[in-house]
């Protein structure tokens, strides 16, 4: 569900001054619309939707100079700490809060998904679709001075957005970010139990100790960057290791031994040694996102057949939500909380794929988001779920289920 805090970020994009036309849906869009049972006057809303900002902690007390530059009021979310409504239309990549580091995009409704996680300092966090990068950066605030925070993404150019945002806003200190596979990642975090073993991956390649990261490339990735490149690879393939593209210096690994840090997780492991908290915020049709759904009216409609409502495309996208919330549950340590989210507004995305996990995952507990009590949200399909849409939450659409992970 990458898109939800892109859609509602700080670059511009083509058409925002065009915000007040309704957008005129294609036929196919209505159908799949209808065939979902939603109701297609959700996207007529998009230009009584916010735009929604997250101040950056400390930042408080030059809000009056923020709003001289945005030449906006701030109005604060009441329910959501730390989060600001201004008008759809206001373009904040230009201001010099931005530009500084002291606010950044991100839908509060993505904000309330991370608020769900409850974390707390020393916590190891996990974030299994970490691009492009807003959640993180609130993940990493959330965290302060102690624990840990590791990134997944599939995707590598994006993930690197990740590494720029986050040493922009001065939140990589402990964060480790990895290119992989979120259906396969097997990595714990380094309060493990750090052995040598059999299988660990890329011993030979990777023997030595971790020193202080440095942007400087070796001749060797370089060499693979540039193979990448001419074969237009974007994304790692199924069976290529996780690739460690950022640490900092506090994440716990400098000093470390490369073999032992990337030894992937074994048997029920992650039980004892997992992570206290992950977030799956899948990747979906995003038919939730509004500002998303309204691009395509520049970027073509025949683009969002194809990335949207194209069957196979979409039955693919229900088995990676299901492997994505498996493997995050995988990896979280027992009494752990897990949060799964997507932007689509389908129940087959959604509720289907919760009652799917919950189907054969003995340990795993639906929970109650106490917080929800004060959230302008309605509750999912399944007790215990939530859901966002423009008219109820003012946000774009967004479900959210919280799991813990119980003792076997």
């Amino acid at each position: 569900m990458e898109e939800t805090d892109r859609a509602q970020g700080s670059v511009p994009e083509p058409g925002e001054e065009q915000q007040d036309a309704p957008l005129p849906l294609p036929p196919a869009f209505l159908e799949f619309l209808c065939e979902n049972g939603l109701d297609p006057a959700l996207y007529s809303t998009a230009a009584t939707i916010p735009r929604y900002i997250r101040l950056k902690p400390g930042m408080e007390s030059q809000i009056a100079e923020i709003e001289g530059e945005l030449k906006c009021v701030l109005e604060n979310v009441s329910w959501l700490p730390g989060f600001y409504a201004i008008p759809p239309e206001v373009l904040i990549a230009g201001s010099k809060a931005y530009q500084q580091g002291k606010i950044y995009g991100i839908d509060a409704a993505s904000g309330a998904a991370i608020l769900a996680l409850d974390v707390r300092p020393g916590d190891h966090v996990l974030d299994l679709c970490a691009a492009p990068g807003a959640k993180l950066c609130m993940l990493a605030d959330m965290l302060g001075s102690t624990g840990s925070l590791t990134g997944v993404d599939v995707a590598k150019h994006r993930l690197s957005a990740c590494r720029t945002m986050l040493q922009k806003y001065s939140l990589g200190d402990r964060t480790r970010l990895f290119v992989a596979d979120g259906t396969l990642f097997s990595i714990l975090p380094v309060n493990s139990n750090l052995r040598r073993m059999e299988g660990s991956i890329g011993l030979e390649e990777n023997g030595g100790t971790f020193s202080e990261w440095t942007s400087r490339r070796s001749w060797k990735d370089r060499q693979k960057a540039k193979k990448l490149n001419a074969t237009g690879s974007q994304h790692l393939l199924a069976s290529s290791e996780p690739e460690l593209i950022y640490y900092g210096k506090h994440s716990g690994l400098v000093g470390l031994c490369k073999a032992d840090v990337l030894c992937p997780a074994v048997d029920d492991e992650a039980c004892t040694s997992g992570y206290d908290k992950v977030l799956v915020d899948a990747e979906c049709t995003h038919d939730g996102s509004i500002k998303h759904i309204q691009k395509f009216e520049f970027w073509g409609w025949k683009t969002l057949d194809r990335r949207v409502l194209d069957a196979e495309r979409t039955d693919n996208l229900l088995q990676l939500q299901l492997h994505l919330l498996t493997n995050g549950f995988r990896l979280l340590k027992t009494g752990g909380s897990l949060v799964y989210s997507t932007c689509s507004m389908t129940i087959a995305q959604n509720e289907n794929v919760v009652q799917q996990f919950l189907s054969t995952q003995p340990s795993a507990d639906l929970q109650k988001i106490d917080l929800s009590d004060s959230w302008p949200c309605r509750s999912g399909g399944i007790p215990k779920t939530l859901r966002f849409d423009p008219v109820t939450s003012q946000t774009s659409g967004l479900f959210v289920a919280k799991f813990s992970k119980l003792p076997t």
